[in-house]
């Protein structure tokens, strides 16, 4: 499958975990700061401030929404402490085991997945991003088909939140 593809096969995806005739930012054409990463299933928001700040609202919006935060991983940090060098990462944990442990319900193999997971990545001409596995795409891949509308919501709260870091 060529890179042209999987923009249209991420947004395809959001669209279906949104139901019909939902309308998300996620199911909208990806704006300039707005795009699917080099990996399926995976989207992105280009954050507007620098690496710490973006992490900074990350966690603050989610603490904020009462969504229980679990842990960052600081895996630039990790790779230093092996003496191998990458680019500023650092993975965040949060999420709300109502809505979460339904999807484990359906297919108790999601767990993987579950809690949801945002990386904030600073890419080497100094751009920072907040990248997070699409809904639709997660949906798809355990087969769950009778959780569209805790999908939707997901999908809706993950780009508040991202938008909430990225923004200015």
């Amino acid at each position: 499958m060529t890179a042209r593809f999987r923009p249209v096969l991420v947004l395809m995806a959001a669209a279906l975990a949104a139901g019909p005739g939902a309308a998300t930012a996620q199911t909208a054409a990806p704006a300039a700061s707005q795009s699917a990463a080099p990996a399926t299933g995976v989207v992105r928001l280009k954050s507007a401030n620098n690496f710490d700040e973006t992490l900074v609202r990350l966690k603050a919006d989610v603490q904020a929404k009462g969504i229980r935060f679990f842990d960052t991983i600081d895996q630039s940090g990790l790779g230093a402490q092996a003496n191998l060098k990458t680019a500023r990462s650092t993975l965040v944990l949060f999420g709300n085991p109502p809505l979460g442990v339904q999807f484990l319900q359906s297919n108790p193999y999601a767990g993987l997945d579950w809690p949801v997971r945002m990386l904030v990545v600073e890419q080497a001409d100094g751009s920072v991003w907040v990248a997070w596995s699409d809904f639709g795409f997660i949906a798809k891949r355990y087969g769950i088909t009778d959780k569209d509308p805790q999908f939707k919501m997901a999908s809706e709260v993950a780009m508040s939140i991202a938008s909430a870091a990225t923004n200015p």
